[in-house]
Protein backbone atom coordinates (compact mmCIF):
# COMPACT_ATOMS: atom_id res chain seq x y z
CA UNK A 1 0.00 0.00 0.00
CA UNK A 2 1.68 3.35 -1.25
CA UNK A 3 0.10 6.69 0.31
CA UNK A 4 0.33 8.90 -2.26
CA UNK A 5 2.41 12.36 -1.95
CA UNK A 6 -0.92 14.33 -1.08
CA UNK A 7 -1.18 11.98 2.13
CA UNK A 8 -0.58 14.65 5.56
CA UNK A 9 2.39 13.37 7.44
CA UNK A 10 2.72 15.81 10.36
CA UNK A 11 -0.98 15.64 11.85
CA UNK A 12 -2.37 12.70 10.21
CA UNK A 13 -5.87 11.77 10.91
CA UNK A 14 -5.58 7.51 10.37
CA UNK A 15 -3.83 8.09 13.48
CA UNK A 16 -4.54 6.99 17.18
CA UNK A 17 -2.54 10.76 18.19
CA UNK A 18 -4.85 12.76 16.30
CA UNK A 19 -7.95 14.30 17.76
CA UNK A 20 -10.40 12.03 16.35
CA UNK A 21 -13.56 14.36 18.49
CA UNK A 22 -12.48 17.62 15.91
CA UNK A 23 -11.81 16.15 12.73
CA UNK A 24 -14.72 13.82 12.77
CA UNK A 25 -17.69 16.45 12.02
CA UNK A 26 -14.96 19.31 10.43
CA UNK A 27 -15.56 19.51 6.70
CA UNK A 28 -12.38 21.46 5.97
CA UNK A 29 -10.29 18.58 8.18
CA UNK A 30 -11.75 15.67 5.96
CA UNK A 31 -11.56 16.98 2.86
CA UNK A 32 -7.75 18.59 3.89
CA UNK A 33 -6.43 15.32 4.80
CA UNK A 34 -8.62 13.28 2.29
CA UNK A 35 -6.00 10.36 0.65
CA UNK A 36 -6.26 8.03 -1.94
CA UNK A 37 -4.11 5.45 -3.52
CA UNK A 38 -2.39 6.57 -7.13
CA UNK A 39 -0.36 2.91 -6.95
CA UNK A 40 -2.03 1.08 -9.33
CA UNK A 41 1.38 -0.89 -10.59
CA UNK A 42 2.43 -2.28 -7.18
CA UNK A 43 1.42 -6.46 -6.74
CA UNK A 44 2.66 -7.05 -3.17
CA UNK A 45 1.94 -5.30 0.05
CA UNK A 46 3.87 -6.45 3.37
CA UNK A 47 2.25 -6.31 6.84
CA UNK A 48 4.13 -7.17 9.94
CA UNK A 49 2.21 -9.43 12.51
CA UNK A 50 3.35 -9.09 15.89
CA UNK A 51 1.01 -11.86 17.31
CA UNK A 52 2.51 -14.77 18.60
CA UNK A 53 0.56 -18.24 17.10
CA UNK A 54 -0.85 -20.03 20.22
CA UNK A 55 -1.43 -23.73 20.53
CA UNK A 56 -4.39 -24.94 22.86
CA UNK A 57 -4.19 -28.54 23.82
CA UNK A 58 -7.76 -28.53 25.26
CA UNK A 59 -9.75 -30.08 22.50
CA UNK A 60 -13.17 -30.64 24.03
CA UNK A 61 -15.42 -29.13 21.15
CA UNK A 62 -18.72 -27.46 22.21
CA UNK A 63 -17.47 -26.12 25.23
CA UNK A 64 -18.66 -22.45 23.32
CA UNK A 65 -22.04 -23.99 22.72
CA UNK A 66 -22.71 -20.75 20.67
CA UNK A 67 -19.27 -20.97 18.71
CA UNK A 68 -19.92 -24.63 18.09
CA UNK A 69 -23.37 -23.68 16.61
CA UNK A 70 -21.86 -21.20 14.15
CA UNK A 71 -19.39 -23.87 13.05
CA UNK A 72 -21.94 -26.57 12.33
CA UNK A 73 -23.80 -23.67 10.71
CA UNK A 74 -20.82 -23.01 8.37
CA UNK A 75 -20.25 -26.34 7.26
CA UNK A 76 -23.14 -27.13 5.63
CA UNK A 77 -23.85 -23.27 4.31
CA UNK A 78 -20.77 -23.49 2.15
CA UNK A 79 -21.28 -22.60 -1.34
CA UNK A 80 -19.07 -22.97 -4.50
CA UNK A 81 -18.14 -19.88 -6.62
CA UNK A 82 -17.98 -21.72 -9.87
CA UNK A 83 -21.10 -23.87 -9.79
CA UNK A 84 -23.63 -22.25 -7.43
CA UNK A 85 -23.30 -18.75 -9.89
CA UNK A 86 -24.37 -18.25 -13.42
CA UNK A 87 -21.63 -16.95 -14.84
CA UNK A 88 -23.34 -17.17 -18.14
CA UNK A 89 -25.37 -14.54 -17.80
CA UNK A 90 -24.61 -11.27 -19.53
CA UNK A 91 -24.06 -8.25 -17.95
CA UNK A 92 -24.49 -4.89 -19.32
CA UNK A 93 -23.20 -2.48 -16.84
CA UNK A 94 -25.30 0.43 -18.22
CA UNK A 95 -28.46 -1.43 -17.21
CA UNK A 96 -27.46 -3.36 -14.19
CA UNK A 97 -27.24 -0.11 -12.39
CA UNK A 98 -30.02 0.93 -10.30
CA UNK A 99 -31.60 4.47 -10.99
CA UNK A 100 -29.80 7.76 -9.60
CA UNK A 101 -31.78 9.08 -7.41
CA UNK A 102 -32.69 12.42 -9.23
CA UNK A 103 -32.65 14.23 -6.11
CA UNK A 104 -29.06 13.12 -5.71
CA UNK A 105 -28.43 13.99 -9.07
CA UNK A 106 -30.24 17.32 -9.10
CA UNK A 107 -27.72 18.33 -5.55
CA UNK A 108 -24.48 17.58 -7.96
CA UNK A 109 -25.84 18.54 -11.23
CA UNK A 110 -27.37 22.29 -10.17
CA UNK A 111 -25.28 23.63 -7.63
CA UNK A 112 -23.05 25.49 -9.49
CA UNK A 113 -20.25 24.79 -6.36
CA UNK A 114 -20.71 21.25 -7.16
CA UNK A 115 -17.30 20.11 -9.18
CA UNK A 116 -19.84 17.80 -11.03
CA UNK A 117 -22.05 20.49 -12.01
CA UNK A 118 -21.14 21.00 -15.83
CA UNK A 119 -21.22 16.96 -16.14
CA UNK A 120 -23.62 16.18 -19.29
CA UNK A 121 -25.57 12.93 -19.20
CA UNK A 122 -23.12 10.64 -20.78
CA UNK A 123 -20.73 11.90 -18.14
CA UNK A 124 -23.33 11.18 -15.31
CA UNK A 125 -23.82 7.69 -16.98
CA UNK A 126 -19.85 7.09 -16.79
CA UNK A 127 -20.40 7.98 -12.82
CA UNK A 128 -22.87 5.25 -12.15
CA UNK A 129 -20.28 2.56 -14.16
CA UNK A 130 -17.50 3.64 -12.52
CA UNK A 131 -18.93 4.06 -8.94
CA UNK A 132 -19.66 -0.03 -9.07
CA UNK A 133 -16.41 -0.52 -10.88
CA UNK A 134 -14.85 1.34 -7.33
CA UNK A 135 -17.33 -0.37 -4.98
CA UNK A 136 -17.00 -3.88 -6.18
CA UNK A 137 -13.08 -3.31 -6.01
CA UNK A 138 -13.34 -1.94 -2.67
CA UNK A 139 -15.03 -4.64 -1.34
CA UNK A 140 -12.91 -7.33 -2.93
CA UNK A 141 -9.98 -5.11 -1.42
CA UNK A 142 -11.62 -5.50 1.57
CA UNK A 143 -12.86 -9.35 1.74
CA UNK A 144 -8.66 -10.29 0.94
CA UNK A 145 -8.19 -8.02 4.41
CA UNK A 146 -10.41 -10.59 6.06
CA UNK A 147 -8.80 -13.56 4.81
CA UNK A 148 -5.87 -12.21 5.90
CA UNK A 149 -7.51 -11.26 9.59
CA UNK A 150 -9.39 -14.57 10.01
CA UNK A 151 -6.15 -16.62 9.79
CA UNK A 152 -4.63 -14.61 11.97
CA UNK A 153 -7.38 -15.51 14.51
CA UNK A 154 -7.03 -19.30 14.06
CA UNK A 155 -3.20 -18.47 14.66
CA UNK A 156 -3.79 -16.37 17.94
CA UNK A 157 -7.25 -17.52 19.18
CA UNK A 158 -6.91 -19.25 22.59
CA UNK A 159 -9.79 -21.35 22.29
CA UNK A 160 -10.62 -24.81 20.18
CA UNK A 161 -14.10 -23.47 19.31
CA UNK A 162 -12.93 -20.48 17.60
CA UNK A 163 -10.04 -21.81 15.98
CA UNK A 164 -12.58 -24.43 14.31
CA UNK A 165 -15.27 -21.78 13.23
CA UNK A 166 -12.43 -18.98 11.77
CA UNK A 167 -10.91 -22.01 9.59
CA UNK A 168 -14.51 -22.15 8.22
CA UNK A 169 -14.40 -17.91 7.66
CA UNK A 170 -11.23 -18.35 6.03
CA UNK A 171 -12.68 -20.28 3.14
CA UNK A 172 -15.77 -18.10 3.33
CA UNK A 173 -13.48 -14.83 2.36
CA UNK A 174 -11.41 -16.62 -0.05
CA UNK A 175 -14.55 -17.58 -2.23
CA UNK A 176 -15.56 -14.07 -1.57
CA UNK A 177 -12.51 -12.65 -3.20
CA UNK A 178 -12.54 -14.99 -6.12
CA UNK A 179 -16.40 -14.07 -6.94
CA UNK A 180 -16.08 -10.12 -6.59
CA UNK A 181 -12.46 -10.68 -8.69
CA UNK A 182 -14.80 -12.72 -10.97
CA UNK A 183 -17.36 -10.25 -11.61
CA UNK A 184 -14.82 -7.36 -11.98
CA UNK A 185 -12.99 -9.13 -14.54
CA UNK A 186 -15.49 -10.45 -16.68
CA UNK A 187 -18.94 -8.15 -16.17
CA UNK A 188 -17.07 -5.16 -15.76
CA UNK A 189 -14.43 -3.44 -17.52
CA UNK A 190 -11.81 -5.54 -15.06
CA UNK A 191 -10.14 -4.26 -11.85
CA UNK A 192 -9.20 -0.65 -12.12
CA UNK A 193 -9.05 0.60 -8.74
CA UNK A 194 -6.30 -0.18 -6.18
CA UNK A 195 -7.41 -0.11 -2.29
CA UNK A 196 -8.28 3.06 -0.78
CA UNK A 197 -5.88 3.85 1.54
CA UNK A 198 -8.75 5.04 4.45
CA UNK A 199 -9.07 1.04 4.05
CA UNK A 200 -5.91 0.07 3.54
CA UNK A 201 -4.20 1.41 6.74
CA UNK A 202 -7.21 0.58 8.85
CA UNK A 203 -5.83 -2.84 7.40
CA UNK A 204 -2.71 -2.57 8.51
CA UNK A 205 -3.59 -1.40 11.45
CA UNK A 206 -5.80 -4.72 12.26
CA UNK A 207 -3.42 -7.26 11.29
CA UNK A 208 -0.24 -5.02 12.80
CA UNK A 209 -1.86 -5.15 16.62
CA UNK A 210 -0.83 -8.22 18.40
CA UNK A 211 -3.87 -8.28 20.70
CA UNK A 212 -6.15 -11.30 19.04
CA UNK A 213 -8.88 -9.32 20.14
CA UNK A 214 -8.58 -6.32 18.68
CA UNK A 215 -8.11 -8.35 15.14
CA UNK A 216 -11.92 -9.39 16.14
CA UNK A 217 -13.12 -5.78 16.79
CA UNK A 218 -11.49 -4.56 14.13
CA UNK A 219 -12.35 -7.10 11.08
CA UNK A 220 -15.04 -9.05 12.80
CA UNK A 221 -17.31 -5.89 14.22
CA UNK A 222 -16.12 -2.75 12.05
CA UNK A 223 -15.29 -3.91 8.77
CA UNK A 224 -17.14 -7.04 8.49
CA UNK A 225 -20.37 -4.97 9.93
CA UNK A 226 -19.82 -2.24 7.98
CA UNK A 227 -19.53 -4.43 4.62
CA UNK A 228 -22.75 -6.78 5.91
CA UNK A 229 -24.47 -3.33 5.50
CA UNK A 230 -23.06 -1.96 2.27
CA UNK A 231 -24.11 -5.13 0.89
CA UNK A 232 -27.15 -5.62 1.76
CA UNK A 233 -27.91 -1.90 0.01
CA UNK A 234 -26.50 -2.46 -3.13
CA UNK A 235 -28.87 -5.58 -3.09
CA UNK A 236 -31.76 -3.87 -2.53
CA UNK A 237 -31.06 -1.24 -5.54
CA UNK A 238 -29.67 -3.76 -8.11
CA UNK A 239 -31.88 -5.64 -10.14
CA UNK A 240 -28.93 -7.45 -12.43
CA UNK A 241 -29.79 -11.27 -11.23
CA UNK A 242 -25.77 -12.77 -11.54
CA UNK A 243 -24.52 -9.68 -9.07
CA UNK A 244 -28.21 -9.59 -6.83
CA UNK A 245 -27.45 -13.89 -6.51
CA UNK A 246 -23.62 -12.81 -5.37
CA UNK A 247 -24.77 -10.53 -2.77
CA UNK A 248 -27.22 -12.94 -0.93
CA UNK A 249 -24.54 -15.84 -0.84
CA UNK A 250 -21.91 -13.38 0.59
CA UNK A 251 -24.20 -11.51 2.81
CA UNK A 252 -25.60 -15.10 4.13
CA UNK A 253 -21.75 -15.69 5.33
CA UNK A 254 -21.02 -12.27 6.39
CA UNK A 255 -23.75 -12.61 8.89
CA UNK A 256 -22.11 -15.54 10.27
CA UNK A 257 -18.71 -13.55 10.87
CA UNK A 258 -19.90 -10.77 12.23
CA UNK A 259 -21.95 -12.92 14.88
CA UNK A 260 -18.54 -14.46 15.21
CA UNK A 261 -17.07 -11.30 16.46
CA UNK A 262 -19.81 -10.62 18.92
CA UNK A 263 -20.28 -14.02 20.29
CA UNK A 264 -16.38 -14.06 21.20
CA UNK A 265 -16.12 -10.02 21.92
CA UNK A 266 -19.11 -10.77 24.54
CA UNK A 267 -17.02 -12.75 26.70
CA UNK A 268 -13.99 -11.24 26.59
CA UNK A 269 -14.95 -7.86 27.56
CA UNK A 270 -16.18 -8.67 30.36
CA UNK A 271 -13.26 -9.42 31.90
CA UNK A 272 -11.15 -6.02 30.71
CA UNK A 273 -11.21 -3.10 33.15
CA UNK A 274 -12.30 0.45 32.18
CA UNK A 275 -8.72 1.78 30.23
CA UNK A 276 -8.93 -1.21 28.42
CA UNK A 277 -12.44 -0.66 27.18
CA UNK A 278 -11.82 3.07 26.50
CA UNK A 279 -8.71 1.53 24.29
CA UNK A 280 -11.41 -0.57 22.08
CA UNK A 281 -13.64 1.85 21.87
CA UNK A 282 -11.44 4.68 20.70
CA UNK A 283 -10.32 2.17 18.35
CA UNK A 284 -13.65 1.46 17.70
CA UNK A 285 -14.73 5.12 16.77
CA UNK A 286 -11.22 5.28 14.14
CA UNK A 287 -12.29 2.51 12.33
CA UNK A 288 -15.67 3.99 12.19
CA UNK A 289 -14.20 7.36 10.56
CA UNK A 290 -11.71 5.54 8.27
CA UNK A 291 -14.49 3.46 7.37
CA UNK A 292 -16.86 6.20 6.44
CA UNK A 293 -14.21 8.36 4.75
CA UNK A 294 -13.17 5.24 2.30
CA UNK A 295 -16.67 5.47 0.53
CA UNK A 296 -16.32 9.00 -0.41
CA UNK A 297 -14.66 7.33 -3.53
CA UNK A 298 -11.74 9.33 -3.68
CA UNK A 299 -9.78 7.12 -6.26
CA UNK A 300 -12.70 7.23 -8.73
CA UNK A 301 -12.92 11.35 -8.81
CA UNK A 302 -9.46 11.63 -9.51
CA UNK A 303 -10.05 9.33 -12.50
CA UNK A 304 -12.49 11.98 -13.66
CA UNK A 305 -10.06 14.71 -13.10
CA UNK A 306 -12.39 15.98 -10.67
CA UNK A 307 -10.71 18.22 -7.62
CA UNK A 308 -10.97 15.50 -4.77
CA UNK A 309 -10.37 17.79 -2.06
CA UNK A 310 -13.28 19.76 -3.13
CA UNK A 311 -15.47 16.97 -4.11
CA UNK A 312 -14.86 15.25 -0.68
CA UNK A 313 -15.84 18.37 1.22
CA UNK A 314 -18.93 19.02 -1.10
CA UNK A 315 -20.29 15.44 0.07
CA UNK A 316 -19.81 16.17 3.46
CA UNK A 317 -22.36 18.95 2.96
CA UNK A 318 -25.33 16.94 1.39
CA UNK A 319 -28.16 17.42 3.22
CA UNK A 320 -29.21 13.95 5.74
CA UNK A 321 -32.11 13.41 2.93
CA UNK A 322 -29.62 12.57 0.53
CA UNK A 323 -26.95 10.98 2.92
CA UNK A 324 -29.23 7.42 3.42
CA UNK A 325 -26.43 4.94 2.44
CA UNK A 326 -23.49 6.55 4.47
CA UNK A 327 -26.27 6.81 7.17
CA UNK A 328 -27.27 2.80 6.81
CA UNK A 329 -23.26 1.92 6.65
CA UNK A 330 -23.43 1.78 10.54
CA UNK A 331 -27.00 -0.09 11.24
CA UNK A 332 -24.61 -3.04 11.80
CA UNK A 333 -22.15 -1.20 13.73
CA UNK A 334 -23.64 0.70 16.51
CA UNK A 335 -26.10 -2.46 17.44
CA UNK A 336 -23.24 -4.84 18.17
CA UNK A 337 -20.85 -2.23 19.47
CA UNK A 338 -24.23 -1.81 22.13
CA UNK A 339 -24.38 -5.30 22.54
CA UNK A 340 -20.83 -5.34 23.60
CA UNK A 341 -21.24 -3.00 26.19
CA UNK A 342 -18.32 -0.65 24.25
CA UNK A 343 -21.40 2.09 24.22
CA UNK A 344 -21.41 3.13 27.80
CA UNK A 345 -18.86 1.55 28.98
CA UNK A 346 -16.66 3.92 31.62
CA UNK A 347 -18.27 7.41 30.77
CA UNK A 348 -20.30 6.57 27.70
CA UNK A 349 -17.51 7.99 25.10
CA UNK A 350 -18.58 5.68 22.47
CA UNK A 351 -21.81 6.66 22.78
CA UNK A 352 -21.10 10.23 22.45
CA UNK A 353 -18.85 10.12 19.78
CA UNK A 354 -21.37 7.98 17.95
CA UNK A 355 -24.04 10.83 18.66
CA UNK A 356 -21.22 13.45 16.85
CA UNK A 357 -21.67 11.66 13.80
CA UNK A 358 -25.12 10.71 13.80
CA UNK A 359 -25.32 7.04 13.38
CA UNK A 360 -26.42 6.94 17.54
CA UNK A 361 -30.23 6.36 15.92
CA UNK A 362 -29.12 2.58 15.13
CA UNK A 363 -28.64 1.56 18.50
CA UNK A 364 -31.69 -0.25 18.92
CA UNK A 365 -31.61 -2.29 15.31
CA UNK A 366 -31.38 -5.66 15.15
CA UNK A 367 -27.95 -6.99 16.53
CA UNK A 368 -26.14 -9.49 14.49
CA UNK A 369 -25.73 -12.13 17.60
CA UNK A 370 -28.09 -14.28 16.12
CA UNK A 371 -29.66 -12.91 12.86
CA UNK A 372 -27.29 -14.95 10.79
CA UNK A 373 -29.87 -17.79 10.77
CA UNK A 374 -32.37 -15.34 9.40
CA UNK A 375 -30.01 -14.43 6.71
CA UNK A 376 -28.62 -17.90 5.26
CA UNK A 377 -30.14 -17.77 1.52
CA UNK A 378 -27.86 -20.60 0.72
CA UNK A 379 -29.95 -22.40 2.97
CA UNK A 380 -33.08 -21.02 2.09
CA UNK A 381 -32.67 -21.53 -1.88
CA UNK A 382 -31.36 -25.37 -0.69
CA UNK A 383 -34.63 -25.71 0.51
CA UNK A 384 -36.53 -24.23 -1.84
CA UNK A 385 -34.89 -26.52 -4.77
CA UNK A 386 -35.67 -29.89 -2.68
CA UNK A 387 -39.50 -29.14 -2.33
CA UNK A 388 -39.36 -28.74 -6.12
CA UNK A 389 -37.74 -31.59 -6.76
CA UNK A 390 -39.90 -33.63 -4.51
CA UNK A 391 -42.98 -31.77 -5.77
CA UNK A 392 -41.92 -33.17 -8.98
Amino acid sequence: MTTTENAPTAENPLSRAFDLETYANDPDRIAEYSVWNQDVASVIHTVEDNADAIFTWNYDKGERAALDKLYEKAKTSQWNGQTDLDWSIDVDPYKTLAPADPLEVQYFAENPESPLHKFNDAEWAEVGVESLNWSLAQFMHGEQGALLCTAKIVETVPWIDAKYYAATQVVDEARHVEVFAQYLDTKLDGIKYPCNTHLGLLLDDILNDSRWDMTYLGMQIMVEGLALAAFGFMHQTIEEPLLKKLLRYVMSDEARHVAFGVISLQEVYQQLTVAELRDRQEFAFEAALRMRDRFMRQEMWERFGVDVKEMVKFQLGMPDELRIFQRLLFSKIVPNCKKLGLLDAGDGWLRDRFTDIGVIEFENWVDTGEEYADLDEVAKDREEAREAAAAN
